[in-house]
C-alpha cells in the first residue's frame, strides 16, 4: 500500500520502519526540518531531558550510545533518532519542512488526498494515498491560557511563550520571568533559568508530586516506577493477573504503604515541608494521571530563593508599573513579568482533518474514540499512532506501529465494530473517572504503558513470552527484549491467510 505518515517523532518514525519492513511505500511529512517531534530542535526547550533512563527509553532494535548520561538530554535524543533513521535507510522516505495543510478522504474513501507545502513554497497539488497515519503527536499543539491585559503585557515590552519555544537561554537573561505550571516543562525550565534571570517566579494553581530520580540518593527509581510492579501499584480497569488482585485486594494495606511512602520519602528528600510544597492530596491520587520525576536542582533554587513558587494561584491579568509589565495573581500578590512562560499542556487535535472528518472520530465531549489509541469507527483507512502517552514511548509506538502492520494485512481478528465501540466508551469514561478529566481527550494511558503494550502485542499475536514478562515485575523494562517481535509478526503472516482488503471494517 501507499501510505502517508504525518509525524517524525517516536511514533511517525517507528510507523515508518516497521511498515517498509512489510513492503509498503511509506512517506512521511514533517513540518520540521528535522526528525524528533518534541525532540526537534525547533520544539525542546532549554534544559529539556528524558524522565527515563537512557535503557527504557530507546528501541528495541537500537539502544541509546553506551556514552550518553543516564538521563539523556533533549539534543542527544534528536542525535539518537537521526542514528535511527540513518540506520533503517529512512532518509529517503522523509519529507522535512513539509506541512500537510489537508488530508481528505477520496470520494469513494478508499484513500487519501494529502495536500502538503514545503516551507516557503506553494502549495502542492493533492496526492493520492491509500492509508493514512496519524502521528502529529499529542504534545504539538500548546495552549495559551486567555489572560486579560494581555495587550498591556506586549506594549510594555513584555512576552509570552510556550515552554517548547524557549529554546535558549539569552531570552531569559536579566529578566524577571514567570513560569506558569507545575509539570515537568515548567520546573525544567525554571531550574534552566534560574541562575541567569533577574528572577524566576513559577506560578502554580496545582502542586504536584515529584518523585526523587534517586530514592533517598541511592535507589534509581526505575527499580519501582519502570517496571510492572510500579505499574500494579495503581488499580487498572481490569485486574488481570494474580499479582494485581492480590495488591487491590488482601495485599491492598502493602501497596497502600508502598505508594504513601513514595510520597513520604519525596517529602523529606525535597525538604517539601519546610519549603512549603507538600501538594494537596496524596501522592496515588495525583500521580495516577500524571507521574513526574523531579528536576535536577529546582528545589535546591527554591531553598536559596533564586525560585520563588506561589502555590495554589493563578495569573488573574496583566498591568504595568512603572512601565513595565506586572503579573497580577489571584492570591493579590503583584509580580514582575518581563517574560512568561507557558507549560499549561496541549491542545489534541488534528489541524490537517476538516471539522466532518474530526466529528468523526470524537465522542460528544471531545475525546478520541479510538480501539487500541490507534483505530477509529467509521473514518476508512485510517490508524494512528502515538495517541497514547506513555512512560515507554519509543517501545509503545514500536508495538503500535505492529499492530498496525498486521491490521493491514489483514491478520487481526477484530471484535465487532458495535463491541469495540462498547470497549472505547468504557475506556473513555474510565480515564474520565481516574484521572478527574486529565486524561488528554482520551489519549493518556500513563501509568499503565505495558498494559497498553500488552493488549496490542497480544491482539497481534506476537507479544513476548510470560517468563520475561514475569521477570518485569521486579526489574526495569528492556526494550531489546521485544526485538524479535517483528519477525515472528511476519512469519505469522505468511502463514495465516490474510482476511478481506483493510478497510472494510470501518
Amino acid at each position: 500500500m501507499k501510505i502517508a505518515v504525518v509525524g517524525a517523532g517516536f511514533a511517525g518514525l517507528a510507523t515508518a520502519k516497521i511498515l517498509r519492513e512489510f513492503e509498503h511505500d511509506v512517506t512521511v511529512f514533517e513540518k520540521a526540518p528535522d526528525v524528533g517531534g518534541v525532540w526537534s530542535a525547533t520544539r525542546r526547550y532549554t534544559g529539556l531531558r528524558t524522565q527515563n533512563n537512557k535503557d527504557s527509553y530507546a528501541f528495541s532494535d537500537l539502544p541509546m550510545p553506551r556514552d550518553y548520561p543516564e538521563w539523556p538530554t533533549g539534543e542527544q535524543v534528536q542525535a539518537y533518532l537521526e542514528r535511527y533513521v540513518a540506520k533503517f535507510e529512512l532518509r529517503p522516505h522523509l519529507r522535512l519542512a513539509t506541512e500537510v495543510v489537508r488530508a481528505e478522504p477520496t470520494d469513494a474513501e478508499d484513500g487519501w488526498m494529502i495536500t502538503a507545502r514545503r516551507i516557503g513554497a506553494p502549495v502542492s497539488a493533492p496526492e493520492k494515498f491509500d492509508h493514512l497515519v496519524v502521528a502529529n503527536g499529542i504534545f504539538s499543539d500548546p495552549v495559551f491560557p486567555q489572560y486579560e491585559g494581555y495587550a498591556d503585557l506586549v506594549r510594555a515590552g513584555g512576552k509570552l511563550v510556550a515552554s517548547s519555544q524557549l529554546n535558549t537561554l539569552d531570552d531569559t537573561r536579566g529578566k524577571h520571568v514567570v513560569v506558569v505550571g507545575y509539570g515537568k516543562s515548567a520546573c525544567d525550565v525554571a531550574a534552566e533559568i534560574g541562575p541567569v534571570a533577574e528572577s524566576t517566579t513559577v506560578v502554580a494553581r496545582r502542586l504536584l508530586w515529584k518523585m526523587p530520580k534517586r530514592i533517598a540518593s541511592t535507589l534509581n527509581m526505575k527499580y519501582l516506577l519502570l517496571s510492572r510492579l510500579g505499574e500494579a501499584l495503581f488499580r487498572y480497569q481490569e485486574l488481570d493477573n494474580g499479582m494485581e488482585r492480590f495488591l487491590h485486594g488482601p495485599g491492598n494495606k502493602v501497596r497502600a504503604g508502598m505508594l504513601s511512602s513514595i510520597g513520604s520519602v519525596a517529602t523529606w528528600q525535597f525538604k517539601l515541608k519546610k519549603l512549603g510544597l507538600v501538594p494537596n492530596g496524596e501522592f496515588a491520587d495525583i500521580a495516577n494521571s500524571t507521574v513526574s520525576l523531579s528536576t535536577d536542582g529546582f528545589y535546591e533554587q527554591v531553598a536559596a530563593g533564586a525560585i520563588k513558587v506561589h502555590r495554589d494561584t493563578e495569573i488573574e491579568r496583566f498591568e504595568t508599573e512603572g512601565g513595565r509589565p506586572v503579573a497580577v495573581l489571584s492570591d493579590g500578590a503583584r509580580i514582575p513579568a518581563d517574560l512568561v512562560v507557558c507549560g499549561t499542556g496541549f491542545h489534541q487535535r488534528v489541524p490537517f482533518l476538516d471539522d466532518t472528518v474530526s466529528a468523526r472520530l470524537l465522542d460528544d465531549n471531545g475525546n478520541y474514540q479510538l480501539y487500541r489509541q490507534i483505530l477509529p469507527e467509521g473514518v476508512p483507512n485510517l490508524t494512528f499512532a502515538g495517541y497514547n502517552s506513555s512512560l515507554f514511548s519509543p517501545l509503545s509506538a514500536e508495538a503500535g506501529a505492529i499492530w498496525i502492520a498486521a491490521y493491514l494485512a489483514g491478520t487481526i481478528d477484530l471484535p465487532s465494530v458495535e463491541e469495540r465501540r462498547r470497549q472505547v466508551a468504557e475506556r473513555v469514561a474510565w480515564m474520565q473517572q481516574r484521572t478527574g478529566g486529565k486524561h488528554a481527550r482520551g489519549t493518556n494511558v500513563i501509568p499503565f504503558s505495558m498494559h497498553q503494550i500488552d493488549e496490542t502485542l497480544d491482539e497481534a499475536g506476537v507479544n513476548i513470552g510470560s517468563g520475561v514478562r514475569t521477570m518485569q515485575w521486579l526489574l526495569p523494562i528492556e526494550p531489546s527484549v521485544y526485538k524479535n517481535v517483528v519477525p515472528r509478526l511476519k512469519e505469522r503472516i505468511a502463514q495465516q491467510a490474510p482476511k478481506d482488503r483493510v478497510g472494510s471494517e470501518s
